[in-house]
């Protein structure tokens, strides 16, 4: 990295930021009490909330959304007349899936091969810290010249919506002239790149019952419908033969006109194994940031280890559907039910619960923001453009935000480049790119302070 005062100021400080990392992903924050105590989802806010008293925000606060967990709210003034940016993180993360898995413990930071591996290292916690980075660097040169507002989210990998209904109930509280999500990713490691769109997503629940109990498959079997049977027929009915999402009614064939992503590197940062196909058709592009994409979560059934031969009388389903931009959630959800519903075999009885919605988000790639940005990661990236990709994943809160402030503009930033592996086992983070990052960041925080002094 070409070196200039802000850029030197992160490189010393990236020692602090490990052992801060390490701090943050000790707390085991998974906003879900049936599997981590809450104190530590409780902890962590506590953490967050006093590193930005140390950093002399005001109003530091603990917002408890209806969801039962909590955000954590500061602000810090800047010059008079200066503009207002809202810095966005979360501090909860997924839980750590499979814990021998994992090389080093998911909720220990650990150094290895030139990354820091642990749970929330880049989803989102290095996030949070990437901010801390970029204030820091700019006090040390000269000041922030910007008002600030940070918000760190409690439970963004719940999709709950605690926050979006809190900032709902209080639209003053987060008021900003840009909004910069610190919960994205580069498209490559060492690739600057602001997503431009996000799909939107639900989460339903499906229940299929059939029989009264469950009965011996020995005498009843063949004739007693089996709800387990019933769910994988009507699973298997949200897809083609080649694996697209098909769900009756809604569109699937958008194309995403601008960055590609070549098969060979999907190939490789999906660990497809050698022989195995990739589903649906159109370009990879296409099919991660323009159209729907439907995924079984989870099914409550009797695990392999213990099981009897039984017909069973009662099965369930958790399914995600990814939403493409330009697609409204709650038509996808109609048509979603619609499609479950049509197709449910057998005339079993069917339950449906959605458990968690987003809407999807495009930004405006021609704001000046994006002209701030773009010549901010030039410095931090020497030689790199900045890259306009979209985004498969979901944050709903950009929705939420977009509506109560529309005029604001939006960028979708972070750590969560492929090599990351978020939600996976073995999540890690690049220090070199936490490093640029927080410099790009603090550069685009002169410039756009400069940009609206002209």
């Amino acid at each position: 990295m070409s070196q200039n005062p802000i850029a030197e100021t992160v490189a010393s400080l990236m020692p602090r930021a490990k052992q801060e990392l390490g701090e943050l992903v000790a707390f085991q924050s998974v906003a879900d009490w049936a599997q981590f105590p809450k104190s530590e989802s409780e902890g962590a806010a506590n953490w967050v909330a006093d590193a930005l008293r140390a950093e002399g925000f005001q109003n530091v606060s603990l917002l408890d959304t209806p969801d039962g967990t909590q955000s954590v709210y500061g602000f810090l003034p800047g010059p008079e007349g200066a503009p207002t940016v809202l810095l966005y993180a979360h501090y909860d993360v997924q839980p750590p899936l499979d814990d021998a898995a994992w090389i080093s413990p998911a909720f220990e930071l650990t150094e290895r091969d030139g990354r820091w591996y642990g749970r929330g290292a880049a989803d989102c916690k290095g996030g949070f810290i990437m901010h801390l980075l970029a204030l820091r660097a700019l006090k040390a040169n000269g000041g922030v010249p910007v008002s600030v507002k940070v918000i760190v989210e409690g439970s963004e990998e719940q999709g709950t919506g605690g926050l979006q209904q809190y900032a709902e109930a209080h639209p003053e509280l987060l008021t900003a002239d840009t909004i910069v999500i610190g919960d994205a990713g580069n498209f490559r490691l060492g690739l600057p790149t602001v997503t431009a769109t996000l799909r939107g997503m639900t989460l339903i629940k499906v229940k299929i019952d059939t029989l009264g109990g469950n009965l011996h498959s020995g005498m009843f079997g063949g004739v007693a419908p089996d709800a387990l049977a019933a769910l994988i027929r009507l699973l298997d009915s949200l897809r083609s033969a080649d694996g697209s999402t098909t769900v009756d009614g809604l569109a699937a064939d958008a194309v995403w006109e601008g960055l590609q992503y070549p098969e060979a590197d999907f190939r490789a940062d999906a660990k497809v194994l050698d022989g195995v196909e990739l589903i649906g058709e159109g370009t990879i592009a296409d099919r991660l940031w323009a159209r729907p994409a439907v995924t079984v979560l989870g099914i409550d059934c009797p695990p392999v280890v213990g099981a009897t031969p039984s017909v069973h009388a009662s099965a369930v389903a958790l399914i995600s559907l990814r939403v493409p931009p330009g697609v409204d959630t709650a038509e996808a959800i109609k048509l979603l039910e619609a499609h479950l519903v049509a197709h449910t075999p057998w005339r079993a009885h069917l339950e449906l619960e959605v458990v968690g919605q987003g809407q999807p988000f495009q930004a405006d790639t021609g704001s000046p923001a994006y002209a701030s940005m773009a010549a901010a990661m030039q410095v931090a990236y020497p030689g790199q453009e900045m890259q306009v990709s979209g985004m498969g994943g979901s944050i709903p809160l950009c929705n939420t935000l977009t509506s109560l402030y529309p005029e604001a503009e939006m960028l979708l930033i972070g750590l969560s480049e492929p090599e990351a592996q978020i939600h996976a086992v073995n999540e890690s983070v690049s220090p070199e790119e936490l490093e640029r990052l927080a410099v790009a960041e603090a550069l685009f925080l002169v410039n756009y302070a400069e940009s609206k002094r002209g």
